[in-house]
């Protein structure tokens, strides 16, 4: 019979102390690509000439791309470790991640609040910036998840 282990490829069991282990690396990876593929989605909508328009969050200046390089960034950082290339040890992974997670939390919050004048007559929120709220959160909550793990 085979050791949890061995059928791991010699990672850690899924389970250990009843938490799962892995799951700060998927809630990250997740939250990572919806947060990078959010920042193409309508963050802000509104009519214009008897038709409704949606601006994406792209096309909201810096910050929308900014959100999604912060996405991309994180799935590097989650998919290099999961090939084996690791950080060095005097930065932390999980430290990294929730920095990021923190930073496109922060920039959706700006548009959250503030709407570009560039996007206009656009000038309600869409669903698109609350779901790249939600994701830059979840990155977050990674980025927790990992450093619970490495204690």
């Amino acid at each position: 019979m085979s050791s949890p282990e061995d059928q791991y490829s010699g990672r850690a069991p899924l389970l250990r102390g009843g938490a799962l282990v892995g799951l700060s690396d998927n809630l990250a990876l997740i939250a990572g690509l919806v947060l990078a593929i959010s920042a193409f989605t309508g963050w802000y909508t509104g009519p214009s000439a008897g038709v409704t328009v949606s601006v994406t969050g792209w096309h909201t200046g810096t910050l929308g791309k900014l959100v999604f390089f912060v996405g991309l960034a994180v799935l590097a950082i989650v998919t290099l470790r999961e090939l084996g290339y690791e950080l060095p040890p005097a930065i932390p992974e999980s430290l990294v991640v929730l920095v990021l997670g923190a930073l496109a939390t922060i920039f959706v919050l700006i548009r959250v609040i503030s709407i570009p004048e560039s996007v206009l007559p656009a000038d309600a929120r869409g669903i698109g910036i609350w779901i790249s709220l939600v994701a830059s959160l979840g990155v977050i909550a990674g980025g927790l998840l990992r450093a619970a793990e490495e204690l």
